[in-house]
């Protein structure tokens, strides 16, 4: 990739509510990729913002799937990953998290950091993603800056340096000062704030940032489009480009000539028009080409890549060129999951996209017995997507899915409906977790199931997976098994 045609690829962050729909949509607005703002406030027909396009998205406002919207300014190529805000999907999040080199954390000015913005944040914390720092809303009532940034600092042991600081805030707001310009036109409240501000807090420092060690601040709204502008600007300039990612034997860096990729992604029935099903591919090396054959780790036959697409908000684009950092959809039928690596030559595989352990199980109750074979693919589907896990048990004729949080079984069952037309119920299943299990002498592992059969499943590859009634069993029975490992999550 030439230093002419550079990449920014990143994800936004935040609680539910704080903001982000509206962040992406102003993002894209701003890039040019959509000349409609569809407030998600709007009066009437509420329009929700070009990222939400699912049904249940539509009806609930949040953001369940991770999409991909590509946007082009001033020579600068940026990828935005919407991630899902509730926090019900953090599996997913999770792993669209693997795939961007930095991501914005947005704040609600009035309520600080929340729950979910923690979790999400020591998410990119363990992968050390920079982050930088959206303060929302100033223009309405909300906490002190000062209050604002100490809480950052302290709650996320991170160094935090103000870029922005809001003249006033909700009645009071007047706009905002960039940090460093001359402060003789202030207020005298706000530039006694500003001096106390640029002493007290450390300096924007490159290289800190990068390493995930401090968070440059942006205060601003963006329903009124105050500092958004800005933040694109700190993105294009401070954002690291793509870098090398972990993957064995070896990391591998964007100036390796061999085209690599891995999916982290796989969305099904993105057109209601067109069964399609599309693999979202981060290119971590070389320069794809249209019509390329890659070959998936999954197995190891190569496959011709004549579709491959680009994402601009809404719009599809056929890609006939891709560099390290782009996100292209490749169509296929079940061909690729879900932590595949695709790679032009070698047999090399990314780390880092695990299974977490489901926290709720429910047994799956078809109403029309004709319909099995259609809910058998549509739970493999969706499990190949990462929406739930399935398993099927060694006795007894109930699959069982296994989710991290209830709003994917709502998803589950929408999903089922409109795109499969099967209808199905869920009800309680005897089991609380699941854990799959392995060991270094296949006869331990063999002696195992054979005698808990009742509590034995098969993940849709077929792996084996023990059903617990409680996080207190698994340790109970794995302290009688010493042999068998229980292991809560597994390399996709």
């Amino acid at each position: 990739m030439s230093s002419a045609s550079p990449r920014r690829t990143f994800a936004i962050i935040s609680h539910p509510d704080a903001g982000k729909t509206t962040l992406t949509e102003k993002l894209l607005l701003k890039g040019g990729a959509i000349h409609l703002a569809g407030e998600v406030k709007a009066r009437g027909q509420a329009r929700r913002a070009r990222s939400d396009w699912m049904k249940i998205e539509q009806q609930r406002g949040i953001s369940v799937t991770s999409s991909v919207m590509t946007f082009e300014r001033n020579g600068i190529t940026f990828n935005l990953l919407d991630t899902p805000g509730h926090e019900d999907f953090s599996e997913d999040t999770y792993r669209t998290l693997t795939a961007v080199d930095s991501a914005i954390m947005v704040i609600d000015a009035a309520r600080g950091i929340e729950a979910q913005t923690r979790k999400l944040f020591e998410v990119c914390r363990l992968r050390s993603v920079p982050i930088i720092t959206f303060v929302n809303k100033v223009d309405r009532e909300g906490r002190s800056p000062f209050e604002l940034l100490d809480e950052i600092a302290d709650l996320l042991a991170l160094d935090v340096a103000p870029m922005l600081w809001p003249i006033g805030m909700g009645g009071l707001y007047e706009g905002l000062h960039r940090m460093g310009d001359a402060t003789d036109a202030l207020p005298e409240a706000i530039r006694d704030e500003v001096e106390l501000a640029q002493a007290g807090y450390p300096e924007f420092d490159v290289a800190a940032y990068q390493h995930g060690d401090l968070t440059p601040v942006f205060f601003g709204s963006a329903l009124r489009e105050y500092g958004v502008e800005d933040l694109i600007e700190a993105i294009a300039t401070y954002a690291p480009p793509p870098h090398a990612l972990p993957a064995d034997p070896e990391p591998i860096a964007p100036d390796n000539p061999e085209v690599t990729g891995f999916v982290f992604k796989v969305q099904a029935n993105m057109d209601p028009n067109h069964r399609d099903r599309i693999a979202f591919m981060r290119l971590v090396s070389g320069t794809f080409k249209r019509g390329m054959k890659l070959t998936p780790t999954g197995h190891g036959k190569p496959i011709a890549i004549h579709s491959p697409i680009l994402f601009f908000a809404r719009e599809r684009e056929l890609a006939d060129e891709a560099f390290p950092g782009d996100i292209i959809g490749i169509p296929n039928h079940g061909t690729l999951r879900v932590g595949d690596t695709l790679a032009e030559k070698s047999a090399v595989r990314f780390t880092g996209l695990p299974n977490f352990a489901p926290e709720i199980l429910r047994r799956v109750v078809l109403k029309d017995f004709t319909k099995t074979k259609q809910l058998r693919k549509a739970l493999d589907d969706m499990a190949e997507e990462g929406v739930t896990q399935v398993f099927y048990p060694e006795i007894g004729s109930n699959w069982i899915i296994g989710v991290v949080g209830q709003l994917q079984l709502d998803v589950l069952l929408s999903r089922l409906d409109a795109e499969y037309k099967v209808a199905a119920g869920l009800e309680p299943s005897p089991y609380d977790t699941a854990r799959w299990i392995t060991a270094d002498d296949p006869a331990d592992l063999k002696a195992f199931i054979d005698l808990n059969k009742g509590a034995m499943a098969k993940d849709r590859d077929g792996n084996p997976v023990f059903l617990a009634k409680s996080a207190w069993e698994v340790g109970y029975v794995a302290d009688r098994y010493p042999k068998v490992k229980f292991a809560a999550t597994r390399e996709r």
